[in-house]
């Protein structure tokens, strides 16, 4: 872990950890899964595109003053109704978790499909199920009733 400041208010900080170039653009690592049916997708929204920070949730970075990199993803989901989110994906202890945080403190009903996420580090994922519950983010399985419509 490192502690990196906000480009735009260097007293603030945050504890991150660093991770290598990956997912870069025109790259197969940030290309889409060839089974994922895109004629179903209405956006694909990309987060991370600051280099001078990480960049965990799809609605914001973790920086609040000011924010450095915010996504329109809330006001997205907004402007059409949404009202629920769930969340699946890499990392659940990273990308998953922010993202779902930031979720449920935009508004929105969240839940984290457990079968469908997988941890960099299993051992922090009691931790993650607390800062969840405290959230109001909920795991469900993957036959959970909510998922069928």
């Amino acid at each position: 872990m490192v502690t990196i400041a906000n480009p735009l208010n260097p007293s603030e900080t945050q504890e991150t950890r660093l991770w290598p170039e990956h997912c870069v653009q025109g790259t197969k690592g940030a290309e889409l899964l060839p089974e994922l049916d895109v004629g179903k997708v209405h956006k694909i929204l990309e987060k991370g595109q600051d280099k001078r920070i990480e960049m965990y949730s799809a609605f914001a970075d973790p920086f609040e003053n000011p924010c450095v990199s915010k996504t329109d993803l809330a006001k997205i989901l907004h402007d059409e109704g949404i009202t629920d989110v769930f969340i699946a994906g890499l990392a659940a202890d990273y990308c998953v978790k922010c993202t779902a945080i930031d979720s449920a403190q935009e508004g929105f009903k969240t839940r984290v499909i457990g079968e469908a996420t997988r941890a960099v580090d299993p051992a922090s994922m009691d931790a993650v199920l607390k800062e969840y519950k405290e959230a109001g983010v909920t795991v469900i399985a993957k036959d959970d009733a909510s998922l069928k419509w």
